[in-house]
């Protein structure tokens, strides 16, 4: 089979003087090459929708029903169980009448109470606390259907300048209905003290009505009310208005007790604070 040869149909023009058309051999394979190229069908653009914030989907009016009902029963239930505790709490008031226990001071004698310079090396400029004093107190229970069961108490006795002048302890004990127990106790110290407790303590020396103190006692308590126990519960007696003057020989001085007054708090602990 032979190629055809398909001349020009115009003449070549070149500087003025016409040629021929050159003839051109086209082959199958050169043919298909120059087909033009089949174009792909476009379609058209569609943007993507974009969700902002106020494009997300909201909930639901029955989701917000079922919330709310929640809600509301949730805070009728507790409201229910308050009222249950209210009354409760006031029934047992009204059957036990429960009261504090009292603590009361009877006599604090001072044997020792010296402020003398210190002697180690380390702190040269402090002084040094040497103490003993007989305390005798009183704890009663004037309630007449609750027992108090006391943990072993701390005693600690304290100048008005917040110094500690001499701790001690009492051991455990139970106050029985309508009962007064009477207890006896030695607190003694013997420390260093820094420059500002030793100068604010020297000054409360001085003193001629003596120095103004308190004792403070920590412990735990469980009460049993009829057949109820209840869980140990922390509390702190702080006994002031206390003066005392500093012995001046080997025979104890008696403190002023008269006007002191002692207070018991409860000492609730949650977590690792104290309230």
């Amino acid at each position: 089979m032979t190629d055809r040869v398909y001349p020009s149909s115009k003449p070549i023009t070149t500087n003025n003087t016409t040629t021929a058309p050159i003839p051109t051999t086209t082959t199958p394979a050169t043919a298909a090459t120059t087909k033009p190229q089949q174009q792909q069908p476009r379609y058209p653009y569609r943007p993507q929708p974009q969700y902002g914030n106020h494009h997300r989907r909201r909930p639901s009016r029955r989701c917000r029903i079922n919330c709310c009902c929640c809600c509301f029963w949730s805070l009728l239930v507790l409201l229910a169980l308050a009222l249950l505790l209210a009354i409760a709490g006031s029934a047992l008031y009204v059957l036990y009448h429960p009261q504090k226990p009292h603590f009361s001071i009877n006599s604090l004698r001072i044997a020792k109470l010296n402020l003398t310079a210190a002697t180690s090396d380390s702190s040269p400029s402090a002084s040094h606390l040497n103490s003993l004093l007989n305390l005798t107190l009183t704890s009663k229970n004037p309630n007449s259907h609750i027992v108090f069961f006391y943990d072993p108490f701390t005693l600690t006795a304290f100048s008005t300048s917040s110094v500690q002048l001499a701790n001690g302890s009492i051991p455990a004990f139970v106050s029985n209905k309508n009962n007064e127990t009477s207890f006896r106790a030695v607190l003694t110290e013997s420390k260093d003290l820094d420059t500002d407790s030793a100068t604010s303590l020297r000054s409360d020396l001085k003193r001629k009505t003596g120095v103004p103190m308190k004792v403070q006692m920590d412990t735990e308590v469980k009460v049993k009310m009829g057949g109820l126990n209840s869980k140990k519960v922390g509390i702190r007696v702080t006994c002031q208005n206390i003066k005392g003057v500093a012995p001046k020989s080997k025979t104890p001085s008696v403190a002023s007790v008269v006007d002191a007054k002692c207070k018991v708090d409860l000492r609730i602990k949650i977590w690792k604070f104290t309230f």
